[in-house]
């Protein structure tokens, strides 16, 4: 056979590809490759692919061969999206250990990993964009969906395909998409505003010598124009931004002189976006210094990079872990031209961040969480995937990424439960998987924390990780002076008034007298947690769920907080007739209807999930409070997120007690933690803070622990429970979730499922229990818990689980059950 022909002979081969669709399947399916895109595919770029009857997605491929399979007749590729891959095989690697260790679907992972341009499906719609360019060059196809989406607003795949008579439309989609003339329809609800802000530029006419001589002249009649040129003359010096709310507190010129220099185009307003908390970059200047502390600990870190790949660096609040973590990252970038990820459990904390790091990083650094839209998202997706961004802060999904050449992995305040997925699968903890991808990658990992998770802080002492301690607050800044205020003796002495302790309210009096502000911590969102007939005992339920519905004052309803559900509030008991309906417990709402009684003439905010619905409502209610404009903040554990304000000193806890009586194992670790963090938030300048912590249980051991800054005390009094009652991290623990709309059918399917796993594990099985909530959204709930000590294999474990559900759910008696998995809970 001569060459030519051979040539043929591999253009003419067989080829098949498995590949990985957007859905939660078992399996992956099997496709053929018709000849002609033989050359075509490759591992990580996306195919056009029928599945099922009608429907049309974009999928991944995983693997190529040309071995057909034998269940099934392999359907054809309909047409490759891509030139180049769009995932890398690392990402490939991480996906399999993620559908492995988290006993989901390659699917779910996939669901979960790419934005949604990257996994178009028949049914997604399109919509066109407002900015789009009318001047951008369009073949004759992309000019008939443009056409068409101009008059109709809105099209599916299915209806392009339609239009243009052809199946293969997504190339043409993702030429539109990459041309940023059309979006992703959930990408509207999705959109991102950065907070702007307005800074004042000197016109450049005036920067010639001459002419500004020329101007202090024309100027001289106008004295308080002159002082504010002035004042932008002396703050120039700094070469920083200057922003309005400077120039006008540096030159006491008045709104009005400063709208005249404007109107005659002297000054130019500039509006650019700004993080929406950091109060003082100025310290994170470019030639900041390392404390003597600062200094220490980054030597302990590197010392230990040469023997282990993961750190703990365990830092009180304040201490200048942040100016730590940029002087490691700037040795990744300066010495090894590698790429850093910076994990941070919280959207609000990455635009604080960010701002800081960008001094140093300039373009190279890039921001990727789930409130930026889908081309956002695709545009720092292919950024990392070519290595043009070399530094990327993100929430948990940014591990998900397409990194290149990763040497870094810094994972701040690491113990925060919103690493942790809850729903969808994969329910994933975001810190683990971090290290996982450390691992495959060879890349180091640091994990940073004031009041670390007692696995980490246990995996350090037992040498796994090296441990690296900040004992001391940035500056020499006190730790904050915490006090605790027992409510009962406070109503006893009938000294309270309304929810609020004597003590608390001479601290919020003094802290007012010196114009200085105050955050109030409840953890409770709405005005009463219940409602309650003092004749009968009727409490309003919510329809859905087993849940009793909170009262919100400010839309009049009750309202459920799992589902969403909503009805007109109770004033006749619906069962008994009576008219004596109370409201029992208290929430931010509450709190904040009773301060504002306390205190009329103060401004007040609240920060929880219900004032912070709207696009831009947690950004602007944290603005107002940089900016002073409010006195006091009320909010629930959201007020604990790494907030850093120079004028607050006073933090007051309303209730400690609702953090404490929580039925789990991880009570008392996650209520020291979130006080922890809550008191760290006060005084972090140059003054001591005041902490006023108010409770029924004073003698409480986790209380005196967290006024003492008692981080060990609390770590060795817990992990004697743990180890005791066999608990993480002397256990591995899987969480199986049984649900079903008839109780009774899941009774019976849960204890058979729960005596087959008995049966093959024993006594590490236990339950079926209900749970705290035993129904959600119309399901009936049941918990098995596994409990396997850190001994076993745990892998064989999740095999055996995995072909036990399986079978299970292959039982036509309990065809209409659901299970969930889910490993790791906490």
């Amino acid at each position: 056979m001569n060459t030519f022909e051979n040539d043929i002979f591999a253009e003419r081969e067989t080829l098949f590809v498995e590949v990985i669709l957007p859905l939660s399947l078992a399996k992956n399916y099997t496709y053929r490759v018709p000849f002609d895109l033989n050359d075509q595919v490759a591992v990580g770029k996306r195919v056009v692919v029928q599945f099922g009857k009608h429907k049309i997605y974009t999928a991944l491929i995983s693997g190529i061969s040309t071995v057909p399979p034998t269940v099934y007749e392999a359907k054809y590729i309909i047409d490759v999206v891509d030139a180049e891959p769009v995932i890398t095989p690392m990402q490939l690697k991480f996906w399999t250990w993620m559908t492995n260790y988290y006993m989901c679907n390659e699917g779910d992972v996939m669901a979960a990993a790419l934005p949604a341009s990257l996994k178009l499906a028949s049914e997604t719609i399109l919509i066109l964009r407002e900015d789009y360019n009318e001047d951008t060059e369009l073949t004759d196809k992309e000019e008939i969906i443009i056409n068409a989406l101009k008059q109709q607003q809105k099209l599916t795949v299915n209806d392009v395909s339609k239009l243009l008579g052809q199946k293969t439309v997504y190339p043409i989609i993702n030429h539109l998409l990459d041309k940023e003339l059309i979006l992703v329809a959930e990408e509207v609800v999705q959109k991102y505003k950065p907070l702007l802000k307005s800074f004042i530029i000197l016109n450049d006419f005036y920067s010639d010598e001459e002419n500004l001589k020329q101007l202090f002249n024309v100027l001289d009649r106008a004295p308080k124009q002159l002082d504010a040129l002035l004042a932008y003359l002396k703050l120039q010096k700094s070469n920083l931004p200057i922003s309005k709310e400077q120039l006008l507190e540096e030159s006491n010129c008045g709104p009005a002189a400063l709208k005249a220099l404007t109107d005659k185009d002297i000054f130019v307003v500039m509006k650019r976006p700004v993080s929406r908390l950091a109060a003082h970059d100025e310290e994170f200047s470019v030639n900041f210094e390392l404390n003597e502390g600062q200094q220490k600990a980054l030597g302990q870190i590197n010392r230990y990079f040469e023997e282990k790949e993961v750190v703990l660096l365990h830092g009180v609040t304040a201490s200048g872990k942040t100016q730590v973590y940029i002087k490691l990252i700037e040795k990744i970038i300066q010495n090894t031209d590698g790429q850093v990820l910076f994990l941070l459990p919280e959207i609000a904390l990455t635009t604080q961040i960010v701002e800081r790091i960008k001094r140093y990083f300039g373009n190279s650094i890039g921001v990727y969480h789930s409130k930026f839209n889908n081309s956002e998202r695709v545009e720092i997706w292919n950024k990392v995937r070519t290595g043009a961004y070399k530094v990327i802060l993100g929430a948990r999904s940014a591990v998900f990424l397409p990194f290149q050449d990763l040497k870094l992995i810094v994972v701040d305040e690491e113990h925060e439960p919103s690493y942790k997925q809850y729903d969808p699968a994969p329910r994933y903890q975001a810190r683990d998987a971090a290290i996982y991808l450390g691992y495959l990658h060879q890349a180091k990992v640091v994990l940073g924390s004031a009041t670390p998770s007692l696995e980490s802080y246990y995996n350090a002492l037992q040498g796994k990780y090296g441990l690296v301690e900040m004992k001391e607050r940035f500056g020499g800044v006190q730790l904050p002076n915490q006090q605790v205020v027992s409510i009962s003796e406070e109503t006893k002495k009938k000294t309270m008034s309304s929810y609020f302790s004597s003590v608390l309210i001479k601290d919020i009096d003094l802290a007012l007298s010196k114009n200085e502000q105050i955050v109030l911590f409840q953890n409770r969102r709405g005005y009463a947690t219940i409602l309650i007939c003092a004749t009968c005992g009727y409490t309003p339920k919510c329809v859905n769920c087993d849940v009793s519905l909170t009262y919100h004052k400010s839309s009049g309803k009750l309202h459920c907080h799992y589902c969403g559900y909503q009805q007109s509030s109770v004033n006749i008991c619906p069962a008994c007739g009576s008219v004596h309906v109370e409201q029992k417990g208290f929430g931010t709402e509450r709190i904040e209807e009773e301060l504002r009684l306390l205190y009329p003439e103060v401004t007040i905010a609240r920060l929880d999930m219900d004032s912070t619905r709207t696009k831009n409502g947690l950004q602007q209610i944290l603005n107002d409070f940089q900016e002073k404009k409010t006195d006091i903040l009320i909010g629930t554990q959201m007020v604990a997120k790494g907030l850093d304000f120079d004028n607050l000193n006073l933090i007051g806890v309303i209730n400690a007690d609702t953090l404490l009586g929580y039925p789990d194992f991880r009570a008392y670790e996650r209520s020291f933690q979130l006080l922890a963090q809550v008191a760290g938030r006060a005084g972090r300048r140059a003054d001591q803070g005041n902490v006023c912590i108010q409770t029924y249980d004073a003698e409480n051991r986790i209380i005196k622990q967290v006024v003492n800054n008692d981080y060990e005390g609390m770590y060795n009094d817990e992990i004697v429970e743990r180890e005791k009652f066999l608990y993480p991290p002397f256990s591995r623990m899987i969480f199986l979730y049984v649900k079903h709309k008839d109780s009774h059918v899941l009774d019976h399917a849960a204890f058979t499922l729960a005596n087959i796993l008995k049966g093959k594990f024993g006594k590490r099985v236990l339950g079926p229990e209900q749970p705290l909530v035993s129904r959600v959204r119309n399901l009936y709930i049941k918990q098995i818990i596994i409990k396997a000590d850190k001994h076993t294999a745990i892998q064989k474990v999740k095999d055996a689980l995995r072909e036990t559900l399986t079978q299970f759910n292959a039982t036509k008696e309990f065809k209409g059950v659901f299970t969930q998995i889910d490993v790791d809970p906490y």
